[in-house]
């Protein structure tokens, strides 16, 4: 038998080294900015392409490069960053300079332009899949300039796979944001088809979150501070009522990078206990500094998960800091056990002696006599008629009628709260034969109807999403627009924008009148459908229910904003139905394209037979 096992050819080697490296534009703008900062630059400049498909380049004022360390940068294995094993326990820079220009230019065409800064002359080297084109001394800038074009170009499939352009861009803006967060002292600039994003003079923490995520941030953050032998804990947390529904606001940092931690974010969560709903995220900013051997950073290729030795005991001081700055800044509720009202006191007036409580007791009183001259107070409120007298203990005497009257009353209480709990008027004939006409609403939130052999209960929510969903595909031309008697501005958050470039106008199509007026959302008239609610309110659940089907590109933009008006314009449970209003409910659902499935995939109706029911009671 022949020998079959044999070395790959290097350019195969370097293509299935880069899948661990490189799986999108986002990848290429992590790896470059962060050799940038490892380089010394005070200033980034990131250019980015049709979302970094097209083109990432990022140019930074660092060290540069020799014409040899230049070449060297796209061999495997080489790096300025680490000489033995050891090293790599004791990480002070971002990652490894050169490691990552040999993965990317594996599957991309390559630009660097680098210079030292007391050379004459720099150097421009063209790689395209591993091989290298050209190499030449040029007149450039101080630093090194690197541009990635036409990302996977060899390998189709994976090219295949990357999403549109929106989607990579978010992506790329991800990776954008965690490292400006964490180099607020440097200067970045970050440009998208050539629009710019955003230009971020050297500022301090806060400052830099409220240029990232805009002015009306500065008073939605909360510091908090601690410091221990273990860890050193610091940054911001948001007020909890500035919660959100997605946590794509939530960063961890240790020792200058980012990282995913649940374990953490448990914490974090925990601290908001009783603050926040349990489907809330409060957007928070937290830094940890530790010693670098206390910590692995190369658990995973992104290095985005890091294990710590210390993590239970970091658990415990998280939380307790979090806790801490929201009671010092009012923000959870306290108790004043230093006051309490109840045995509070007015002051004596001037000549004024206390005066001890008297006890009056009715000498005449006997507890035998059933005598029915005197009643109750009490029993009088409860329906029972006769005089009461108050000297002393009121002299209570039993009638035989008033606790007739009274028991009667009962009764008639209980009659009433079966009535009012079932929100309609039920015959009890119809109930008990099986053959009610008239819907029953249960809890608030299902609505119970006979069928022929049975019953059926409706989630109310859901039948109203369903039909919601189809008035809004099925009818757009007759879409109604309740215009507002004052238009609503809703400042957007910045990174945001792209995105509601794409939808806004699909947003119009289904019932909306909004226009972008920078980076502000004019919101002019909603759908007639939901015209009891705040208009703002509903457009940042439907913008927050479409960033979380955004991912879903199989579906149409207009089809996933049907999908979020409808999700956030239904009746939620809590509201109280007529029996026109659920009988309409009933009648619109079975009408519908798909009676039984909701929008989002869940099931609207449960039937009950009657065989099931009496099996029950055997």
């Amino acid at each position: 038998m022949s020998d079959v096992i044999k070395l790959l050819p290097s350019h195969i080697a370097n293509q299935i080294a880069a899948g661990e490296v490189v799986q999108r534009p986002a990848s290429v703008v992590k790896e470059l900015i962060e050799n940038s900062i490892d380089a010394g630059a005070d200033k980034i400049d990131l250019v980015v392409k049709d979302g970094g498909k097209t083109l990432v380049q990022v140019i930074d004022n660092g060290c540069g490069m020799s014409d040899t360390d230049a070449r060297m940068s796209f061999e495997r294995h080489a790096t300025s960053k680490i000489a033995k094993a050891d090293d790599l326990f004791a990480l002070q820079t971002k990652g490894f300079r050169g490691e990552a220009l040999a993965s990317i230019a594996a599957i991309a065409h390559v630009s660097l332009k680098t210079k030292l800064h007391d050379a004459e002359l720099g150097t421009e080297i063209i790689n395209e899949g591993s091989k290298i084109v050209s190499q030449e001394a040029v007149m450039c800038s101080n630093g090194t300039s690197i541009a990635v074009k036409n990302l996977f170009f060899n390998v189709p499939a994976r090219r295949n796979f990357l999403g549109k352009n929106s989607t990579e861009y978010r992506k790329v803006l991800d990776e954008f944001l965690r490292i400006a967060l964490v180099h607020p002292g440097l200067h970045f600039t970050f440009h998208h088809d050539g629009e710019e994003i955003y230009n971020l003079p050297p500022s301090n923490l806060r400052q830099r979150i409220v240029q990232l995520y805009g002015d009306a941030y500065n008073e939605r953050l909360v510091p908090i501070n601690e410091e221990t032998d273990i860890v050193k804990i610091y940054g911001f947390i948001t007020k909890p009522n500035y919660s959100k529904s997605k946590p794509d606001q939530s960063f961890l940092f240790v020792n200058n990078r980012f990282f995913k931690d649940r374990y953490f974010n448990h914490a974090i969560v925990n601290a908001y206990e009783g603050l926040i709903a349990s489907n809330k995220y409060p957007p928070y900013f937290v830094y940890f500094d530790v010693p670098t051997q206390s910590i692995d950073v190369n658990v995973h290729p992104t290095k985005t998960e890091i294990k710590f030795e210390e993590n239970q005991a970091i658990y415990a001081f998280l939380r307790s800091a979090i806790k801490q700055a929201l009671g010092q800044f009012n923000v959870a509720p306290t108790l004043d056990f230093e006051h309490e009202s109840t045995f509070t006191t007015p002051a004596l007036k001037k000549g004024e002696t206390v005066k001890m409580p008297e006890i009056k007791v009715n000498p005449d009183y006997n507890p035998f006599n059933t005598g029915s001259s005197a009643s109750s107070s009490s029993t009088k409120s409860a329906g029972v008629s006769g005089d009461v007298k108050s000297n002393g203990f009121s002299q209570i005497q039993p009638n035989k009628q008033d606790w007739e009257n009274f028991y009667g009353e009962i009764e008639e209480e209980k009659h009433n709260e079966v009535t009012v709990s079932s929100s309609m008027d039920v015959d009890d004939e119809e109930v008990l034969s099986g053959e009610t006409k008239k819907p029953v609403q249960i809890k608030e939130k299902y609505i119970m109807s006979s069928v022929k052999n049975g019953f059926i209960l409706i989630d109310q929510y859901r039948a109203h999403m369903r039909i919601l969903y189809d008035d809004l595909l099925g009818v757009n031309d007759n879409i109604q627009v309740q215009q507002l008697l004052f238009e609503e501005r809703m400042e957007l958050e910045k990174h945001d924008l792209p995105m509601w470039k794409e939808i806004v106008e699909s947003i119009n199509d289904l019932g909306f009148d909004c226009e972008l007026e920078g980076d502000v959302l004019v919101i002019k008239g909603q759908p007639a459908v939901a015209k009891d609610q705040n208009p703002v309110v509903l457009i940042q659940g439907i913008f927050d229910t479409y960033q979380h089907d955004e991912q879903d590109e199989s579906v149409e933009i207009k089809t996933k904003l049907a999908r979020s008006i409808a999700a956030n314009a239904a009746l939620k449970g809590g509201t109280v139905l007529t029996i026109e209003e659920m009988q309409y409910i009933i009648d619109a659902l079975f009408a519908s394209s798909s009676p039984q499935i909701a929008p989002n995939g869940k099931k609207i109706i449960e039937t009950f037979t009657m065989d099931e029911i009496t099996k029950r009671f055997n």
